[in-house]
């Protein structure tokens, strides 16, 4: 609604009827009005990131899969569109190639998100793909190729139903479970902003109130007077 009347005021100001555009300048914060996301708690990442069989391929990559969308806030479709050309082992990194908003960005892959993807690469991926048929994407389908972001959340969703986690969403809660939980922890508004790949910190700057609202929460249920 600010837009439209920013354009109104813009209109009149062309037309002579008035001499300047008092929203002109102004910032536009698009947080406002957003809903708060939900987040996951520490225990039910744990909870989650152990549901997949990891004696299984499936499983392991699963359990790899997993760990990368907590330990780094990487997108569905990054993690989906991720090649073996975009990892950095020996820096414990990997490079997102056209993210959102078409652009590039280096995260770090945490220790046990390293130790569970070194797992799969060895142990489960060369099991899935097909003889003779190359494939470059790091994670692949039971038929030795790639997959769509749409069957990453599928995946998560079944994991999510294993453990009895009713929430709505699926690799966004993730995500938002990631940024949540470094901040919560220390992290600063920029770091986070960087790992996301949010182009505007106004973006980030949602997660301070999810905190602010949990603290509220743990506040008012332990306190003796909350």
């Amino acid at each position: 609604m600010i837009r439209s009347v920013n354009t109104f005021m813009g209109y009149l100001q062309e037309r002579h009827i008035i001499d300047a555009n008092p929203l002109e300048g102004h910032h536009i914060r698009r947080m406002r009005g957003r809903t708060m996301p939900s987040v996951m708690s520490e225990t039910e990442v744990e909870a989650l990131l152990a549901s997949p069989n990891t004696d299984d391929v499936l499983g392991l990559r699963d359990r790899a899969m997993l760990e990368l969308l907590y330990s780094n806030g990487i997108r569905r479709s990054e993690l989906a569109n991720l090649q073996l050309s975009h990892l950095r082992l020996q820096h414990h990194v990997l490079v997102v190639r056209h993210g959102k908003g078409a652009k590039d960005r280096i995260v770090p892959i945490g220790q046990a998100a390293f130790l569970w993807l070194n797992h799969y690469l060895t142990k489960a991926r060369p099991q899935l793909l097909v003889p003779g048929v190359p494939c470059d994407y790091v994670f692949v389908s039971a038929y030795g190729d790639g997959f769509c972001a749409g069957y990453l959340g599928q995946i998560v969703r079944k994991y999510m139903s294993a453990i009895g986690l009713n929430m709505q969403g699926s690799c966004h809660l993730l995500r938002h479970a990631c940024a949540t939980h470094m901040l919560e922890h220390g992290a600063d508004l920029r770091t986070i902003q960087t790992l996301l790949g949010h182009s505007r910190v106004d973006t980030t700057e949602i997660y301070t109130h999810v905190t602010t609202e949990r603290m509220c929460s743990v506040h008012h249920r332990v306190h003796p007077r909350g």
